[in-house]
């Protein structure tokens, strides 16, 4: 199995109120993810606010390798948001790198990242 991202932009602060990639699909696949994280994480959607109007969100499902296939066709890239999958995948939220960060530091005292 292989996890599926899919990003979208539900909230765009663009004059018309729209997302230049919107009519795209924008993938991400990982395999290499534990059978358990995939379970965890299959099904969830996850929202990130940019502070500035604009808000994207992030869908995960599994899929097998002939679903991947399909979506490839389909895949306009993730769009330069890799991050947000590997913050889901090991946070299991959407986190900035300050955010991070500041949750590692409160955990183990000061760290570099």
């Amino acid at each position: 199995m292989i996890l599926c991202f899919e990003l979208t932009m539900p909230g765009a602060n663009s004059y018309n109120g729209k997302w230049s990639g919107e009519d795209q699909k924008h993938y991400l696949f990982m395999s290499g993810v534990s059978k358990k994280k995939m379970e965890e994480l299959n099904g969830k959607y996850f929202s990130y606010s940019f502070g500035d109007g604009w808000r994207a969100g992030v869908s995960v499902e599994m899929i097998d390798g002939i679903e991947k296939q399909k979506r490839i066709k389909k895949n306009a890239g993730f769009a330069g948001y890799n991050w947000m999958a590997d913050s889901i995948c090991t946070y299991g939220e959407i986190l900035t790198q300050d955010q991070i960060r500041e949750k590692l530091k409160k955990e183990h005292g000061e760290v570099k990242v």
